[in-house]
């Protein structure tokens, strides 16, 4: 499973030209969910993302969480963040999960998520549908994080 997460000062998901979701302050994440992804790995994910301490602390260092900052996340699934583009000029996605599979742990991970900074601070997209999402990048700071692939270990 793969996290791309930006600090934000505000983002938002747009479908339809309606606002569906926004936040302020906080971490916008993309989740990809692999083919050979478990319940494991969607624990172990969201436990990193609501921990990864890059928020600034008084002295201007990079040691705060998400949850220290008081600071929300909006959560929108991204297949694409598992394209192959080794051949070819046109991105192949076989190592993405099926829908069916990558929308039952992207729900888990929004669920761990919530447990950890409470549910009023997570925000989501809307699973396969075409969304707008708009933010300000608050650095920038971008991360990318992965699972471990618990389970093949």
């Amino acid at each position: 499973m793969r996290a791309l997460i930006q600090r934000v000062r505000r983002c938002s998901v747009n479908i339809d030209g309606r606002v569906h979701s926004s936040i302020g302050p906080g971490l916008l994440i993309l989740l990809g969910v692999k083919n050979s992804d478990t319940e494991a790995d969607a624990k172990y994910l969201a436990d990193r993302c609501g921990a990864l301490r890059i928020f600034d602390d008084p002295e201007g260092k990079m040691n705060l969480s998400v949850k220290d900052v008081g600071g929300e996340a909006l959560v929108v699934s991204q297949f694409t963040l598992y394209a192959d583009t080794r051949k070819g000029n046109r991105p192949s996605y076989s190592d993405a999960a099926t829908p069916a599979e990558a929308e039952r742990l992207y729900e888990l991970f929004v669920r761990r998520l919530k447990e950890t900074l409470g549910g009023a601070k997570i925000a989501t997209g809307v699973f396969r549908a075409m969304m707008d999402v708009e933010l300000v990048n608050d650095g920038p700071v971008t991360v990318q994080i992965e699972s471990k692939n618990l389970s093949s270990t």
